[in-house]
């Protein structure tokens, strides 16, 4: 029997009103079978083993309400609850807040694109093909807090928020914290807040050849409300994750490049530990998924869904 796809389709774009469609407590998590096609070491015939995905989400009005899927997402990769230098939990599991981002490169200002990386390693570097990314203000600060949106959004951790400028698209690629070694991962997750319309926000995971594997849309949470999305590979790696926030663009603080689309910003970052590609076993590797899935006919490639500009912005960063 083929294994269980589990395949993200895009929906029809519809509002629905803060609560409506939402997974409660205790239907966060989902694990599905994804099909992976290895060759043997030595270019012997092709077959097809099964990596497994579990799947985390939850939505609704306040911290609360995704609070448990946040946690369970945790546990699942590891690492404990007490946070060491850098956001490591364990050794096993990063996480970024925004919150300990200095003034200095908050709103008014740009966030570095390696900042988790470099400033505080946690093996991060960000790109967008947008003009940058921005950490919201304090409250107190010049600037207004939650990017001169506070009616629309609000964070999961107190205070800060982040977003890309000028895009709705945020890449995520992964290093050994602190150097330029790059590196794969077997989890990541995150806190979306103001997803109002179905099928708008989403992670796309890619294994390390760059080929798109798997992907999934964040629940609508409503306005104010939040959402959390992750995804955690066993038999396998992700190469790099790309973040789809709504259709609305931030320009400057209180002005959108889109006013009739929907601004979702993020909040918390949950990843398991990156790795160097040299570590991940094989055959138990991702590296091949595409490839599988394509031939099964149950992928989209990576220029199929969306606008090329998109990703020629990605590929001559």
């Amino acid at each position: 029997m083929a294994p269980d796809m589990h395949v993200f389709h895009a929906q029809p774009r519809a509002k629905r009103a803060p609560g409506h469609g939402i997974r409660h407590e205790g239907k966060f998590m989902r694990t599905k079978l994804v099909g992976l096609l290895a060759a043997t070491l030595l270019g012997g015939p092709a077959t097809v083993t099964a990596a497994t995905i579990s799947l985390f989400e939850a939505a609704g009005p306040d911290p609360a309400s995704i609070t448990a899927a946040r946690d369970a997402f945790r546990a699942a990769i590891g690492g404990g609850t007490v946070a060491g230098a850098n956001g490591s939990f364990g050794g096993v599991r990063r996480e970024i807040n925004w919150d300990g981002v200095p003034d200095s490169f908050a709103d008014p200002n740009q966030l570095p694109a390696n900042f988790f990386n470099v400033n505080s390693p946690r093996g991060v570097v960000l790109s967008t093909p947008g003009t940058g990314f921005m950490v919201s203000a304090n409250a107190g600060q010049v600037a207004p807090i939650e990017f001169g949106f506070a009616d629309q959004l609000q964070p999961f951790s107190p205070q800060r928020l982040f977003t890309a400028v000028n895009s709705n698209v945020v890449q995520v690629n992964f290093f050994v914290p602190g150097t330029e070694t790059a590196a794969n991962t077997t989890a990541f997750g995150l806190v979306f807040t103001g997803v109002d319309f179905v099928g708008e926000t989403l992670l796309e995971f890619f294994d390390p050849n760059g080929d798109l594997f798997y992907s999934h849309t964040a629940l609508v949470s409503g306005t104010e409300g939040l959402s959390f999305l992750g995804a955690m590979v066993t038999g396998g790696s992700i190469g790099f994750v790309r973040i789809f926030s709504g259709t609305s663009t931030f320009l400057s603080n209180g002005v959108l490049g889109n006013p009739e689309g929907d601004f979702v910003a993020m909040d918390d970052f949950i990843l398991a530990e990156p790795t160097s590609a040299a570590t991940v076993p094989e055959p138990g590797t991702l590296a091949l998924l595409g490839l599988g899935l394509a031939g099964l006919g149950f992928v989209r490639r990576r220029h199929s869904h969306h606008a090329d500009s998109v990703f020629t912005a990605f590929e001559s960063a």
